[in-house]
């Protein structure tokens, strides 16, 4: 049976809750701490491995992580999801440039809403995702995380302090 397994990370900008099998990561969600209530988390070796990989991405040590993914969603989501692995780390595209990299620019709010039902955060990186006119929107851990992680992966890409 594949158990799914569930923990939480307190990460440098919040609780962090991560859940899956011993195969996959299917969740990696900010959650309010006030509201969550932390009995009957269970580890894996696979959650350990992805709590592991998250420390290394916080202190500027990890660029790509290599934990197998898997979360449901319809076939557009998944071929959504897909497209933001390939988004480079330090790297930010626009909605618009998603929906083309899809292969239909008029999908644009399709792609943005797929984007924000992504729930493996970071790791499926859709924070890496910007309006057209460079501004932050849209980020279901909120725009002040968006912006946090954004700063963190340009200025160990780029050497550069502040993004927005």
């Amino acid at each position: 049976m594949n158990e799914t397994n569930f923990t939480y990370y307190k990460s440098p900008i919040g609780l962090i809750k991560l859940a899956g099998t011993e195969n996959y990561i299917s969740e990696l969600l900010f959650v309010d701490e006030q509201e969550q209530i932390l009995d009957g988390a269970s580890y894996n070796a696979l959650l350990q491995q992805c709590i592991e990989q998250l420390i290394e991405y916080f202190n500027g040590k990890r660029l790509q992580f290599e934990l197998p993914v898997n979360q449901k969603g319809t076939e557009f989501q998944a071929k959504v999801w897909s497209e933001l692995l390939n988004i480079q780390y330090g790297k930010t595209i626009s909605y618009l440039t998603l929906a083309k990299r899809l292969g239909n620019p008029n999908c644009i709010r399709a792609a943005a809403s797929s984007n924000g039902k992504n729930n493996i955060c970071i790791i499926v990186p859709c924070h890496r995702v910007i309006g057209a006119n460079q501004n932050l929107v849209g980020y279901s851990g909120g725009l002040w995380r968006k912006k946090w992680l954004l700063a963190l992966e340009n200025r160990i890409a780029n050497g550069v302090q502040t993004l927005f």
